[in-house]
């Protein structure tokens, strides 16, 4: 049963939603090094959008902190990311997990996360002129960036369990916690 079924209570919890997701994006300007970390927790906060309200409503959350995020955000990387992939593969992920093998499931979120990457690297390189990214990302290694998109799949299949966890915390213990708001 979602937070609430009053349209007065839908848009209350999903404008708290997108503002904790915004303010994420934006911790990402304050704190060193967290341009993955906080657009990752942006698009956690989607995911009870999706759970409650379905995904028309998270994907309509998603564009909104998508476009605020870039006039906001101090950090363009992690406003890119969130646009990219992170934010809304929070949404997609239930929709791929309807795969009958796990192998196909795995294989294709790995494909979407890897293209993701590339259109968002590709962004800030070329359109932005933000090439310094690539030489951090060698991290003064022959083949850094190799180790770097190893490193980083890896990642991401962490995140995706991650979110499976957080998502069966939210539907068994947060949301029975929030009917008692209501």
């Amino acid at each position: 049963m979602p937070f609430s079924s009053k349209p007065a209570g839908r848009v209350a919890f999903g404008g708290i939603l997108c503002a904790l997701s915004l303010l994420s994006l934006f911790l990402s300007g304050i704190f060193p090094y967290a341009e993955y970390t906080c657009p990752a927790l942006a698009g956690i906060f989607l995911m009870p959008l999706v759970s409650d309200y379905g995904r028309r409503t998270a994907w309509i959350a998603w564009g909104a902190i998508s476009l605020l995020g870039f006039f906001v955000t101090p950090n363009k990387e992690a406003a890119a990311l969130f646009f990219v992939f992170l934010g809304y593969y929070p949404i997609l992920k239930s929709h791929l997990e309807q795969f009958r093998s796990r192998l196909a499931e795995i294989m294709v979120k790995l494909l979407i996360f890897n293209l993701a990457m590339l259109a968002a690297y590709g962004f800030l390189v070329l359109l932005l002129g933000m090439s310094e990214l690539i030489k951090e990302m060698n991290v003064g290694l022959k083949y850094g960036i190799f180790l770097f998109w190893l490193a980083g799949n890896i990642a991401f299949l962490f995140y995706d369990l991650a979110l499976s966890r957080i998502a069966w915390m939210y539907d068994l213990r947060i949301r029975p916690m929030l009917k008692h708001l209501r």
